[in-house]
């Protein structure tokens, strides 16, 4: 009788923990927009400068992005693709 629960014990042990094993991925760009008292924030600017350009006329303020990681962003156009024959 105790052999099935501590088999499915030990199952959802094993699960719980290969769900732990994946790490976060963190945000690639240094600074957020954000507008207004609503909460509303957009985190996509690498440069100061494009933050600012984007509150210009809206309203807001730029800051440091709380996630950046520091590691350069790569897109699915910067690989490099190889063709095998």
């Amino acid at each position: 009788m105790r052999l099935p629960i501590v088999i499915a014990a030990a199952a959802l042990a094993v699960a719980a923990f290969q769900a732990v094993g994946t790490p976060a991925k963190a945000d690639p760009y240094r600074w957020c927009a954000n507008y207004g008292a609503r909460g509303a924030s957009n985190c996509y600017f690498m440069t100061l400068g494009q933050c600012r350009a984007a509150i210009s006329g809206n309203g807001g303020f730029c800051a440091l992005n709380n996630f950046y990681d520091g590691l350069p962003v790569i897109t699915p156009e910067d690989v490099i693709r190889r063709r095998y024959r």
